[in-house]
């Protein structure tokens, strides 16, 4: 019986299931979705991926390295040097070998860091300084120019500015086009070739962002920025064909600087605790450690560690805690039971006779056992008396 009911409960649940099934098979729909997670880390380290997955799909060779040390050889092939990241640890040497690849026919491109100081003659740039280029900001540039011309009288009509065709847009011309090319390079910057070195240039409204120059076998191009060319810029206006224009027919190397994590950043993600640790034990140290207000009290001589000494103190020390009547019962307990040694029956008799017995015992007067014994009224007694009546209750113990 139990074995058909085991059956029949079996059955039951398989045809749940199968319902279930069935239900849920005509009931759900599939459907995929993708969702954006951001840029992957590799992408995050290094702004300028998306240029260089852009000029491989152009077929132009490209390079990524993190250091001047070999540089690429100046052969059949040409060669296009990118120094797109922060160069504020060049050497001069570095420098030095850096123009002499460019003069033995490489093509360099860089971006001008530091502003023109007139009064310092240089600019603090060692490789924009060795091209003779100088890069001022803008509104310098147009305060200068806003110097230079002659002051408008009062009565004359105030003219309105023009306004600037395509904003701050760089723009670039080309022989045999008929429209330039636009590009979104930083508009607060300026370079200057008081030299006329450069070949070629653009320019926005007010400033000029590139300069090309031909330097021995090779060719320089310096630009203002390089952040038209970043992942977040470079699908804008002509960014990209720029981009490629300065680099085609040509293999590209692309110095950048990796953003690695510093000991510190490292610590901090991963061993936040001992860092807390170590803090504590070096504030705890440096406390240790740190000057006194005061000279040190030099530690009493073992000598003077006597009995009485410690005595006093604990005396002093139940003063303190339960008052003058707490010491002077306990004195008038101790007269009583050694009273109690010295006299059978004592603690049958009588507070009278107690006394009477007690100043026969230490042949001391009645009322002076009676003084010594009777009990004081709850409140602070001076010094004096204090002492006096600790006196008489120790002379009577002491006759017991």
């Amino acid at each position: 019986m139990k074995r058909r009911h085991a059956l029949l409960i079996g059955l039951l649940g398989l045809i749940v299931i199968g319902l279930g099934g069935v239900w849920l098979s005509r009931n759900l729909e599939y459907y995929q979705k993708e969702e954006d997670q951001g840029p992957s880390p590799k992408a995050r380290a290094n702004p300028y991926m998306a240029a260089e997955l852009f000029l491989r799909k152009r077929n132009v060779p490209v390079t990524v390295t993190d250091n001047l040390d070999s540089l690429p050889d100046t052969g059949p092939q040409t060669q296009t040097l990118l120094l797109l990241d922060s160069r504020e640890n060049m050497k001069p040497s570095q420098v030095e070998r850096l123009l002499n690849w460019t003069r033995a026919g490489g093509r360099l491109l860089f971006v001008a860091e530091q502003l023109w100081d007139a009064k310092k003659g240089r600019s603090g740039d060692l490789l924009l300084d060795r091209v003779q280029v100088r890069q001022f900001r803008t509104v310098d540039l147009l305060i200068q120019e806003a110097e230079k011309k002659p002051s408008v009288p009062l009565t004359a009509p105030l003219v309105k500015a023009p306004e600037k065709p395509y904003g701050d847009l760089t723009k670039l011309y080309l022989e045999n086009e008929d429209s330039p090319a636009y590009m979104s390079f930083d508009p607060n910057f300026h370079l200057d070739d008081p030299e006329d070195h450069a070949q070629s240039w653009a320019n926005s409204a007010d400033a000029t962002h590139m300069l090309q120059m031909i330097y021995g076998r090779g060719m320089i191009t310096v630009v203002t920025d390089a952040d038209l060319w970043k992942t977040r810029n470079i699908g804008k206006y002509d960014n990209a064909w720029l981009l490629w224009y300065l680099t085609q027919d040509s293999s590209v190397t692309m110095l950048l600087r990796p953003q690695h994590d510093n000991l510190l950043s490292l610590l901090l993600r991963y061993f936040p605790q001992a860092l807390t640790a170590l803090a504590l034990l070096a504030g705890l140290a440096l406390w240790h450690v740190g000057l006194r207000h005061g000279p040190l009290q030099a530690p009493a001589p073992r000598a003077r560690r006597q009995l009485t000494e410690h005595l006093r103190a604990s005396a002093d020390f139940v003063l303190r805690r339960s008052g003058q009547q707490a010491l002077l019962r306990s004195l008038q307990q101790d007269v009583l039971r050694r009273a109690r040694q010295r006299h059978p029956g004592f603690e049958l008799l009588g507070v009278a006779d107690q006394w009477q017995v007690l100043a026969r015992l230490t042949r001391q007067p009645t009322s002076a056992v009676g003084q010594a014994l009777r009990p004081r009224p709850n409140t602070r007694m001076s010094r004096t008396d204090f002492t006096r009546q600790v006196a008489h209750l120790q002379t009577l113990r002491n006759a017991l």
